[in-house]
């Protein structure tokens, strides 16, 4: 499934693999979640550099045929798995990824006629010849499995539609002599701050499942329009596609529809019309923080496509719009940053925990906005 010469979107490998299966009378349903949302043109444009955790996981579900007989758990994914290897499923197997009848199963449970097993996969290597660039990276931490790294805003995370290049695996796999960094989560394009990278298949197995179950720990600052007058707080709300606009996320006004999200937030400061928040993700959906943080009223500053470029707090006085408008041409983007990440180390089994501080075009907005309250409170005295 990681062959270059495959198609790289999760439509037509399911497609792929749902044709293989017909082929063979009396095989198991199988069943691969189209967890990647693709835009209108067929690519999947930058949703696919998100904090979206779960977009990195195929979904299989098997019914065993009434006739099989009885076999090893691996041994049976392995025949059913095509071209995975059979060290792989037992690797997914041992981080507890595989469920027979919704409980976790061991390699040598012995299959039997019309279990139901489902199998949460972490998704392989798409592009195996990925092009090493020689692009500086902020390095913070590396061993022979992991790889921390502190992206810039405006690196796109990895190749996809309309980013062949200049991207994030691109450099790290000339840091790696050629080889190629293995995904285990991502953030968006726009977003700074931390990011791990496997550099193993066993080590991608033990930290997704970290992601996938929720146990990492990750706080973001934000920057947001408004004056959020509650000092923490709590974010639960469906997440969904937009339809009025597919290139956004919303918050559903079904509770039976859409992805669950819960976003925990702190305040760290105000300045009247904007305020600078801690956000802590319990879950990891598509633009959660930005889809959140909108849906209460404090849209991000400068988040172009939730509408955070436009004034939406303040006066109407010129004075104060051009303040703004040079505000914008200091933190060009949404003023968003992926702080810290905590998370238990694949080999030695200890916490590790990573802090990036703020880059400086948000430093530099915060000083500028501390100065310009500061002025308005000294006039006002």
């Amino acid at each position: 499934m990681g062959s270059s010469k495959k198609k790289n979107t999760v439509k037509k490998l399911a497609d792929k693999l749902s044709a293989l299966s017909s082929e063979k009378e009396g095989v198991e349903s199988l069943s691969l979640s189209d967890e990647y949302p693709e835009s209108d043109d067929g690519g999947e444009e930058d949703f696919q550099d998100d904090e979206n955790v779960e977009e990195l996981f195929e979904h299989y579900h098997f019914t065993v045929d009434k006739g099989q007989s009885m076999m090893r758990l691996d041994k049976y994914i392995t025949s059913r798995m095509f071209e995975t290897s059979r060290s792989r499923v037992q690797m997914a197997i041992e981080a507890g990824y595989v469920r027979v009848g919704g409980k976790v199963a061991k390699s040598n449970y012995k299959i039997k006629p019309l279990d139901e097993i489902s199998l949460v996969f972490p998704y392989e290597k798409r592009a195996r010849d990925i092009g090493p660039e020689n692009i500086p990276l902020d390095i913070v931490y590396e061993d022979d499995d992991v790889l921390v790294i502190n992206k810039k805003a405006g690196m796109v995370v990895h190749p996809g539609h309309g980013h062949f290049s200049g991207t994030l695996v691109n450099a790290v796999a000339y840091h790696l002599g050629g080889k190629n960094g293995i995904l285990v989560h991502r953030i968006d394009k726009d977003t700074s701050g931390i990011l791990v990278i496997a550099k193993n298949e066993e080590a991608q197995m033990k930290l997704a499942k970290q992601f996938f179950d929720h146990t990492t720990k990750r706080k973001y600052v934000a920057i947001v329009w408004g004056n959020v007058e509650q000092d923490e707080g709590t974010i639960d709300g469906n997440i969904t596609r937009d339809e009025s606009d597919r290139m956004r996320f919303t918050v559903s006004k079904d509770p039976n529809k859409g992805k669950h999200a819960v976003t925990h937030f702190r305040v760290l400061e105000r300045f009247g019309y904007v305020t600078v928040v801690e956000c802590i993700l319990e879950t990891g959906r598509t633009h959660q923080i930005r889809v959140h943080m909108k849906h209460i009223g404090h849209t991000l500053f400068n988040d172009e496509r939730y509408g955070g470029n436009k004034i939406l707090q303040g006066t109407i006085y010129s004075k104060y719009k051009q303040f703004i408008e040079n505000c914008f041409k200091i933190l060009p983007r949404q003023g968003l940053h992926a702080k810290t990440l905590g998370f238990v180390h694949p080999s030695t089994g200890k916490q590790m925990d990573f802090d990036s501080p703020l880059p400086e075009d948000m430093k530099a907005l915060i000083e500028k906005m501390r100065a310009y309250i500061k002025s308005r409170n000294d006039i006002e005295a």
